[in-house]
């Protein structure tokens, strides 16, 4: 799919949710979960560092939208009954999940392949692939109780189109699209549950810096304006969307 034109979502689009969005501290994550906030969801915060998930927290309040969540977890060292405690949390706290955005990423900077440790690729393959899989996994009972539950899966051009240097990164990424039409496709056969993914572009965020530090970053998108396309693969508007991806 090409981005979503002139959308313009409802107010109340998300009245009644209960979204998780990984990475929530900074960036596209820090404006999406603003953004499910201000159209009516209780937005679960998750990062590794409080003090960032704290500063999100007050902007919502101060939004005077419904009370968010902050649940800290480092992906890099976390394992399967890590997971299995945070779907345990929003069971009990929230009751239901409708959603999710996977956002949380790492990325140590470009080098060649020669030049990256085992170690390194594998903290890569963690944060930016094994945990979304075992966040989906660890959640799915909540999310098919849900009337209609969207997960999204943020992609980059470098795992459609891998080039030198982006090393475990690109592979990572490259795994999320396959990751993501697989479970599509299992989801065929349930109405409520879909999966997709978005591929932001070049927009003004943390990541960037790292990889592009010589960058005007005055003339770069904002996250802000990218999150109609966030909005709307996470709102029943596209409901019948499922296993596509959405460049920004």
């Amino acid at each position: 799919m090409n981005k979503i034109e002139n959308y313009s979502p409802a107010t109340d689009l998300l009245h009644d949710r209960v979204i998780l969005v990984t990475g929530a501290g900074q960036g596209l994550g820090r404006a999406a979960a603003l953004a499910y906030a201000n159209h009516g969801a209780t937005v679960i915060l998750h990062g590794r560092k409080v003090k960032k998930l704290e500063a999100v927290y007050d902007e919502i309040e101060a939004l005077g939208k419904a009370q968010a969540l902050i649940y800290p977890l480092d992906f890099e060292k976390a394992e399967d009954k890590d997971f299995a405690i945070l779907a345990q949390a929003i069971s009990e706290q929230l009751g239901r999940l409708d959603g999710i955005l996977h956002n949380a990423a790492l990325l140590t900077g470009l080098s060649p392949l020669e030049h990256q440790s085992v170690a390194q690729f594998r903290s890569l393959l963690q944060v930016n692939l094994i945990a979304p899989f075992a966040i989906t996994k660890a959640c799915l009972p909540l999310l098919k109780a849900s009337p209609d539950a969207s997960v999204i899966m943020t992609a980059s051009s470098h795992g459609l189109n891998p080039a030198a240097y982006w090393g475990g990164f690109a592979v990572a990424s490259a795994g999320i699209q396959a990751l993501m039409k697989i479970q599509a496709d299992e989801w065929e056969i349930l109405p409520n549950l879909r999966m997709n993914s978005i591929v932001p572009g070049i927009v003004n965020s943390p990541q960037r810096v790292i990889t592009h530090p010589g960058e005007i970053k005055q003339k770069m998108r904002r996250p802000e304006d990218l999150m109609a396309n966030y909005l709307y693969l996470m709102g029943p508007d596209s409901k019948n969307i499922r296993g596509q991806t959405v460049f920004c």
